[in-house]
């Protein structure tokens, strides 16, 4: 049980500077009520406070700026380390960390796979963007103690019909999910609509690897998946950050990730993945998206 009881004039957890009874009782009561009933709920550290968000708000517009920045300039005959090189330069000079790099021992500032690669893909001189080419940046950012995260997929010169439909349906995927997202239900009603989506489409999605909490953290909870059933899961409520970012396959959800290098993952049959990636803020009456 998360709910703790508080005096209602001591002040609040949120630090507000406002009394308990004023600020946050009323919420804590609606989230034992939950409880009570068998939901999982959220502890108070998962709570973004307004200072918070205005933090990751900030710490966003440097994500965007810098998947903006390789949108402009990602082309074929470009190499995958000429696309970290911008995500390292872009972050910094606007104040920012890449909060990829040396993560776990990742080697790099950002993540960038190509077709087959789910996800993880460990930029390289030797790896070059070819005309036909699908690949997913995922760009991560650290701005005075705050994380945004986000992804992107980008078309290299023209593609295929079918894989151009992948991108696109990943897409919807995210924004069928953001549809999803309401105060007070559970977080797998938005993972199952995700799923759902992606398989009426003739496409799968990966079981292994989701979504997260992220703000304070780069990795917090919950862990977000696609194949939940409705009504399960942790309730969303107005503060918590998560990101949504399906891997959706063409062929089936197996992967198997690199030996050699340890971090990138691979669809089983070597059908191409689609991943696109938002981070949202749970609000009174939905969702805001802060990082896309």
């Amino acid at each position: 049980m998360v709910y703790k009881k508080i005096e209602r004039n001591s002040p609040c957890w949120c630090g507000s500077g406002k009394k308990y009874k004023f600020c946050h009782s009323d919420f804590d009561q609606k989230l034992f009520r939950f409880e009570l009933q068998g939901y999982e709920i959220p502890g108070h550290e998962l709570i973004k406070t307004p200072k918070d968000v205005e933090g990751i708000r900030k710490s966003a517009v440097i994500n965007v700026a810098v998947l903006d920045e390789i949108g402009e300039k990602i082309c074929a005959g470009m190499n995958t380390q000429e696309i970290d090189d911008i995500v390292a330069e872009t972050t910094r000079k606007m104040g920012g960390i890449p909060a990829d790099l040396n993560y776990q021992g990742f080697p790099k500032s950002v993540c960038t796979s190509i077709n087959n690669e789910v996800c993880h893909g460990i930029p390289s001189k030797d790896i070059i963007l070819r005309e036909g080419d699908i690949i997913n940046v995922d760009c991560s950012t650290i701005l005075d103690g705050y994380f945004s995260d986000s992804s992107r997929m980008y078309c290299i010169g023209e593609v295929t019909p079918e894989k151009k439909r992948l991108v696109d349906v990943t897409k919807e995927c995210v924004e069928v999910g953001l549809k999803a997202v309401k105060p007070w239900t559970p977080i797998g009603d938005m993972g199952n609509a995700v799923h759902e989506h992606a398989v009426k489409n003739g496409y799968s999605v990966v079981r292994e690897i989701g979504g997260h909490g992220c703000g304070k953290a780069f990795h917090e909870e919950p862990w977000v998946g696609y194949l939940p059933e409705p009504g399960t899961g942790m309730l969303m409520v107005p503060g918590m950050v998560f990101t949504i970012e399906p891997m959706v396959n063409m062929g089936k959800p197996d992967i198997f990730t690199d030996d050699k290098n340890g971090w990138t993952v691979y669809t089983e049959d070597g059908l191409p993945s689609a991943q696109w990636e938002i981070e949202v803020l749970v609000t009174e009456d939905g969702a805001e998206v802060l990082s896309w």
